[in-house]
């Protein structure tokens, strides 16, 4: 395209701006409120912001110059060139017509050096209007992506349209954080990572196998409703994982406890947030870890992890670190464990007994006091508690126990209190209710499984504040799968 553009070529732009300073300077816009006035300036201003960009490129494509042949990524050569090949462009500003040259050879595509020197996408949505849409799509429900996409652009898109542009739009999530320089810990600090999962609802056919079978299985014990105790087999777990820093805070058993206002914990600094239907807790777990290993590839700083108790996720959590050859402390969440005390509780005392929380607070108080004694004395004095109690009661107590047992060794409160660590995952939990939650639980949703991975994909890079830079990565990859190398130009 030459170095400057005739005056002549903007004229239908300067027509457009004409009429709405017309407009403004008429009759028509004199009794009109601001609200008014903003709407449909709105409006006129994206007709102007359109009309410019659909003349830009009218005077791009008629200074395109004619090469003599054009060698293709396929490597066939092309002589012969027709002008005016078009194709609709639906963009942020509206739909648009982009002309070009279009070089042909029997037998081969038609080639168009422009459409790499626009790095233009291969479909006709724009990569701007992908962007809304992905962003969109991410926050609420698809039909309300299509509906803004109408509303801001003019471009009328599907649900099914929709569903495409926000998984073309996630593809390059894993390498974008896999490339990402990370915020490595600052001195002092410590390395937290937490995983959990969350159920997403799932379409007939996208379960995993072994839910997949148990839903065939499955068959309710009357018509109309769950019965007590009964659940719909039809979800897919979506394993989340997080990683951040702490500045340590030590505190005591009475910091948590009370009485009084509580001092503040440690802050989560610079937290990193991934979920996934796709990936197994496995695969999660590992995706936290690598994620540890590019913020601190020395291992210079102290890595805990904190887990709700779950044996598979700390059973992986372990498996990875030996591995990686780290020694990672593992802490489970104080909260889960005041569940299980509390499901002992209803055990002992009538329901509704004012006597239930002493009792829970004094159990609580004595882990965090005694640590993983703490919890064997706790386990023994319930065995005692439950002798002659019904059975059901027996075996909740029973059960509670052998959870305080069990976990004994991750309830070292005591050691953690004192080096300043977190001791609940309210960080992951927070992002089980965000990431999944929020968005895969709107009512009424069924999710395929590349959509629901997409769409949790864009929450993360949202949450995670990376979203812009990612999205210049994904440009870039973009433009090398589309356009993969520069044509064989000839004048």
């Amino acid at each position: 395209m030459p170095e400057y553009v005739p005056d002549e070529a903007f004229a239908r732009s300067r027509e457009v701006f004409a009429g709405a300073e017309e407009w403004l300077a008429g009759a028509g816009a004199a009794g009109l409120g601001h609200a008014a006035l903003e709407e449909e300036l709105a409006v006129r201003g994206q007709q102007i912001a359109r009309q410019l960009l659909q003349d830009f490129l009218d005077a791009r494509a008629a200074a395109e110059p004619r090469r003599e042949r054009v060698t293709g990524p396929d490597g066939v050569c092309r002589r012969r060139a027709e002008r005016g090949h078009a194709r609709t462009l639906a963009s942020v500003l509206g739909p648009v017509t982009v002309r070009r040259i279009g070089y042909r050879a029997p037998g081969a595509r038609n080639a168009y050096p422009a459409d790499a020197e626009l790095s233009l996408p291969p479909g006709r949505h724009s990569h701007g209007l992908a962007k809304m849409t992905a962003c969109e799509a991410a926050r609420g429900s698809l039909g309300q992506a299509c509906a803004q996409v109408r509303s801001r652009t003019g471009c009328t898109l599907g649900t099914r349209q929709c569903q495409e542009l926000v998984r073309a739009a996630a593809a390059d999530f894993a390498g974008f954080y896999a490339a990402r320089p990370r915020p490595a810990p600052g001195p002092g600090q410590v390395l937290v990572l937490s995983c959990d999962a969350k159920g997403v609802r799932m379409r007939p056919g996208q379960l995993r196998p072994r839910a997949e079978r148990a839903a065939a299985r499955a068959v309710p014990k009357q018509d109309g409703r769950l019965s007590q105790g009964e659940v719909r087999t039809r979800k897919r777990m979506a394993a989340t994982g997080a990683v951040f820093a702490i500045t340590p805070v030590p505190r005591t058993a009475g910091d948590i406890l009370g009485p009084g206002p509580r001092p503040p914990g440690p802050q989560a600094q610079h937290k990193w947030l991934a979920a996934s239907v796709t990936a197994t807790t496995a695969g999660v777990v590992a995706a936290v870890f690598a994620e540890a290993d590019r913020r601190d590839p020395a291992r210079q700083a102290r890595w805990i992890a904190l887990a709700d108790g779950n044996k598979d996720q700390i059973a992986r959590i372990q498996a990875e670190a030996a591995a990686r050859g780290i020694t990672v402390t593992i802490i489970c969440d104080l909260i889960h464990v005041s569940e299980h005390l509390w499901d002992a509780a209803w055990c002992l005392f009538p329901k509704a007994s004012p006597d239930a929380g002493p009792w829970v607070r004094a159990r609580i108080a004595a882990l965090l006091d005694g640590g993983p004694a703490g919890a064997a004395a706790a386990a023994a004095a319930l065995r005692d508690a439950a002798a002659g109690r019904g059975k059901a009661r027996r075996t909740t107590i029973e059960k509670t126990a052998a959870y305080l047992q069990a976990k004994a060794p991750y309830l070292d409160y005591p050691a953690a209190l004192a080096a300043g660590w977190p001791i609940a995952t309210g960080v992951i939990e927070g992002a089980c209710r965000h990431l999944v939650k929020d968005r895969m639980d709107i009512t009424g949703a069924r999710w395929g499984t590349d959509t629901a991975e997409a769409i949790l994909q864009l929450r993360a890079l949202l949450a995670n504040g990376d979203f812009d830079a990612y999205w210049a990565w994904h440009l870039d990859r973009e433009h090398e799968r589309n356009h993969p190398r520069a044509y064989a130009l000839a004048a």
